[in-house]
C-alpha cells in the first residue's frame, strides 16, 4: 500500500497537463481508498473524469475499505500542487479527502457546477437563435422592400409604352385606329381588338384613302 501512495504523490507532482496514463491509475486507486464501495467508487471516478470501465474497476474493488473510514496507513505529508483554479484545486481536495461528508458535499457542488454550466451554455445558445431570428426577419423585411420597390418599378416602366401604343403608337388616335380595324375587317384584313394595328394594315388603309382622296379632288 506505501508503494501505491507513492505512486499516488509522484503522479500528483506531475504536470496537470496533460495527464498521462500513469497519473490516471493512480488518481484511481486514491479515488478507490476513498470510496465506500463499489457504487461509490463508480460515481466518484466518473465525477474525476478517470477510467470506469469494468476492468478498472474489479483491479480497484481491493482497495475499497470495508468500513469506509480513512485508510489505515501511514500518510506522508500532503505534497502542494500548484493549480490555475483555485475552485477546481479545491474541489480536487475535497473528492480525494478521507471524510464521507468531505466527499458527498464535493459531489454535491460539482453537481451544481455542472448544472449551472449547462443552464448557461442553454441560455447563452438560446440568445445567439434569438439574434439570428430577429436578423433573418430583418433581412427579410428588406429583402420584401426591394421586391416590392422592383415591382413598382416595373409597372411604371411597362404602362409607358402600353398607353403610347394604345394612344399613338403609330401617330394615330384611338378613334382613328378603331376605324382601321373596321376598315380592314371590311376589305378581309385580319386584326386584333386590342394592340398594334400591323403596319401592312396600316399601309393598305392610307394607300387607299389617299386613292379616295386623288378621285374626290
Amino acid at each position: 500500500m506505501l508503494t501505491d501512495w507513492s505512486e499516488a504523490l509522484e503522479a500528483e507532482s506531475l504536470p496537470v497537463d496533460p495527464t498521462s496514463a500513469q497519473q490516471l491509475a493512480a488518481a484511481a486507486r486514491v479515488t478507490a481508498r476513498s470510496s465506500h464501495d463499489k457504487h461509490d467508487m463508480t460515481l466518484l471516478l466518473d465525477v474525476l473524469g478517470l477510467p470506469a470501465d469494468p476492468d478498472t474497476l474489479t483491479a480497484l474493488l481491493p482497495l475499497i475499505p470495508e468500513t469506509g473510514d480513512a485508510p489505515t496507513m501511514t500518510t506522508p505529508p500532503a505534497t502542494p500542487l500548484t493549480f490555475s483554479n483555485p475552485v477546481q484545486e479545491l474541489l480536487d481536495w475535497a473528492t480525494a479527502h478521507p471524510a464521507t461528508a468531505v466527499r458527498n458535499r464535493a459531489n454535491r457542488i460539482t453537481a451544481d457546477l455542472a448544472e449551472l454550466t449547462e443552464r448557461r451554455d442553454t441560455e447563452a445558445a438560446q440568445r445567439e437563435a434569438e439574434e439570428k431570428v430577429a436578423r433573418a426577419k430583418a433581412e427579410l423585411e428588406r429583402a420584401q422592400e426591394e421586391l416590392r420597390t422592383v415591382k413598382a418599378g416595373t409597372r411604371t416602366t411597362a404602362a409607358a409604352p402600353t398607353g403610347a401604343r394604345t394612344g399613338s403608337g403609330s401617330g394615330r388616335s384611338r378613334e382613328e385606329l378603331a376605324a382601321i380595324r373596321s376598315w380592314a375587317r371590311e376589305n378581309g384584313h385580319q386584326v386584333a381588338d386590342l394592340g398594334m394595328v400591323p403596319r401592312r394594315v396600316l399601309e393598305a388603309y392610307d394607300a387607299a384613302h389617299q386613292d379616295s382622296a386623288r378621285k374626290a379632288g
